[in-house]
C-alpha cells in the first residue's frame, strides 16, 4: 500500500499526456465519424501490486460520455513498446517514483507514433519538470477537478508546448476542493478476476503528520477533508462484499471514522486498510472498526526504537505500546500487517534482529521491511541532498530499484550492512520456524488471520528467498498472480 496514497495518479490522480507530432492538420486528417479517444494506462514495474487502479475509475467518471475511453494495466497486460502500434488520440499515464522509467519509456512510445500525452500523479507533482520532457503536458496535484479542461484542451488542438496563449504545458490545482458530490467511480473500466478481489474505496484525504520519508501531505494537504458520509455508504452498497479502503489513515478523525463504520455495520462488508497508531490505543476505535467489518489493517511501525520513530517526525508511534496495540487488534479479529522501515539515522545494527524478534513475539500476521527510500519532493530528500549523502540523485531512472539500493549514505552503518540486515531480516521473518510461531489461531479471529494466514505467509516466504535473498527480479510478476490475496 502507498504511501506509499486528489486523488493521485496511483490513487485518482493523473498525469501528464504527451502530444503527438504526427505531419500535416491533424484534426483535418482524423475521421470525423469517430469519437475522440482516450487511452489511460496504468504503468508497471517488479514490484507493483494487483490492486484495482481506483484513479483510473475516478478519472473516467469526469471523462464526457461523448468521449471512447480504455484503460490498460501494464502490470496485468505488459505493453510491448517494440511491436504495437496504436495511437489513441490522447493517453494519460499516472506516475508513481517506482514506475516513472517504465511510464517515460510508455509515454515516448505513444509520442512517437502521435498520440498525444499527458502525465499525472504524485510524482509528477514533485518533478513536473522533468516528467514534461516526456509529455505534451502534465497535471500537477490532484486531477479530477482539471481532467475536464485537459480532455477539453486536447480535442480543441490545444494541449502541448507553444508560444500562443491558449496553449498550456502545465495543468495544476492549487486548491483542495472538499470532497462533496463526487461521481461515483467507475469501476467497469477496471474489472479483471487477477486483480486482488477487494474494491477500492477513498472516504478522506490529507494527513497533518509531519512524516519526514512521506509525500502525502505534500500531494492531498495537511489538512482533513472528508467525504459525506451518506455518499460513501451510498458508494459502498455499489461495491462488491469486500472492500479496500484507499486512505492513508481510516482512522484520521475519531468523530468521523465512528460515524462511517457505524454506518457500515448493516452492510455487512469485510474489509481492509491502513491506520495510523495514533488511535489505536483506544479500545472503542478498535472495536467499532471491528463491528464494521474490519479484518486487517496494514500499520506503519516504521521502527521498534523510540528515537528512530521520533527523529523521522513519528511522534504518534510509542514502540513500548505495540505490542499492546498488536494484541487488542487480534482479539478483535483483525489481522495485523506491520510496516517496518530500516535506515533511519537513529538505527543501531542490531534493528533488523529485534525488529523480527517484535514480530514474532508479537505474532503479527504479516510484515513488510523497507529500505529508507528518499522520494522525491519529501523532507528526507531534501535534506539528505544537503547533507550530501545521496548515492544517486535520480534513483527512479534506474532500471533496478532493488539491487541499486539503498541510494543514500545511512548514519550508523555502511550500505551494504543495510543492505545484508535487510535481506536477514526478510529470511529470517518469513522462515518455517517463524511462520509456525506467529500463527495464532482463534475461534473470534478473522478468516485472514486463521486461513489465509498461510498461504499469505507461505508465498511471503518464496518471495524472501527467491526475489529478496536471491535475486529474482521476474518471480513476483507471475507468482503473484497465482494468489487471490496478492502482495
Amino acid at each position: 500500500m502507498s504511501r506509499s496514497r486528489g486523488v493521485p495518479f496511483d490513487v485518482c490522480g493523473m498525469q501528464s499526456f504527451s502530444v503527438g507530432h504526427r505531419p500535416g492538420r491533424w484534426r483535418i486528417l482524423r475521421d470525423v465519424a469517430s469519437p475522440f479517444h482516450v487511452h489511460l494506462v496504468a504503468p508497471s514495474n517488479e514490484d507493483s501490486t494487483y490492486i484495482k487502479p481506483l484513479w483510473a475509475a475516478t478519472l473516467a467518471a469526469h471523462t464526457p460520455d461523448d468521449v471512447e475511453l480504455t484503460f490498460r494495466d501494464d502490470g496485468l497486460d505488459p505493453i510491448d513498446l517494440a511491436r504495437e502500434g496504436d495511437t489513441p488520440d490522447l493517453v494519460g499515464i499516472s506516475v508513481n517514483s517506482k514506475t516513472a522509467a517504465r511510464a517515460y519509456a510508455i509515454a515516448d512510445a505513444y509520442r512517437a507514433r502521435g498520440s498525444r500525452v499527458v502525465l499525472g500523479g504524485i510524482h509528477v507533482t514533485a518533478l513536473p519538470d522533468e516528467a514534461a520532457e516526456h509529455a505534451d503536458a502534465v497535471v500537477s496535484g490532484e486531477a479530477e477537478w482539471i481532467w475536464q479542461d485537459v480532455v477539453r484542451d486536447a480535442r480543441s488542438d490545444r494541449l502541448g508546448r507553444g508560444r500562443s496563449l491558449l496553449r498550456r504545458t502545465v495543468y495544476k490545482n492549487d486548491e483542495y476542493p472538499p470532497l462533496v458530490g463526487l461521481p461515483k467511480p467507475r469501476r467497469d473500466l477496471i474489472q479483471s478476476i487477477r486483480y486482488v478481489p477487494f474494491d477500492v474505496v477513498q472516504t478522506t484525504r490529507g494527513c497533518p503528520f509531519p512524516c519526514e520519508f512521506c509525500s502525502v501531505s505534500t500531494y492531498n494537504g495537511s489538512k482533513f477533508r472528508f467525504r459525506p458520509v451518506s455518499e460513501v455508504i451510498a458508494e459502498l452498497e455499489t461495491c462488491g462484499p469486500r472492500i479496500l479502503f484507499g486512505d492513508d489513515n481510516v482512522m484520521i478523525h475519531t468523530k468521523y471514522s465512528h460515524e462511517l463504520f457505524e454506518a457500515m455495520v448493516p452492510l455487512r462488508k469485510h474489509w481492509v486498510g491502513q491506520a495510523s497508531l495514533a488511535a489505536l490505543h483506544r479500545v472503542e476505535n478498535i472495536a467499532v472498526m471491528a463491528r464494521s467489518g474490519c479484518r486487517a489493517l496494514f500499520i506503519g511501525f516504521e521502527s521498534v526504537a523510540d528515537s528512530a520513530v521520533r527523529h523521522a517526525g513519528k511522534k504518534q508511534n510509542k514502540p513500548h505500546k505495540y505490542g499492546e496495540v498488536v494484541r487488542c487488534l487480534s482479539d478483535h479479529g483483525i489481522g495485523v500487517w506491520g510496516s517496518f522501515i530500516f535506515g533511519l539515522d537513529d538505527d543501531s545494527p542490531d534493528a533488523f534482529e529485534r525488529t523480527v524478534d517484535f514480530c514474532v513475539e508479537s505474532k503479527v500476521t504479516m510484515a513488510v521491511f523497507a529500505l529508507l527510500t528518499p522520494y522525491p519532493g519529501t523532507a528526507l530528500y531534501k535534506r539528505l541532498k544537503a547533507e550530501g549523502r545521496l548515492t544517486k540523485d535520480s534513483w527512479w531512472l534506474t532500471s533496478d530499484h532493488d539491487t541499486d539500493s539503498p541510494f543514500y549514505r545511512p548514519a550508523t552503518m555502511s550500505r551494504e550492512v543495510l543492505r545484508a540486515g535487510w535481506v536477514r531480516a526478510w529470511q529470517s521473518m518469513y522462515s518455517m520456524s517463524s511462520i509456525r510461531r506467529r500463527y495464532d489461531f482463534g475461534f473470534k479471529h478473522s478468516w485472514v488471520q486463521n486461513v489465509a494466514y498461510w498461504p499469505l505467509n507461505l508465498l511471503m516466504h518464496e518471495l524472501a528467498e527467491k526475489k529478496i535473498a536471491g535475486g529474482d527480479r521476474a518471480w513476483r510478476k507471475h507468482r503473484t498472480l497465482d494468489i487471490p490475496m496478492g502482495l
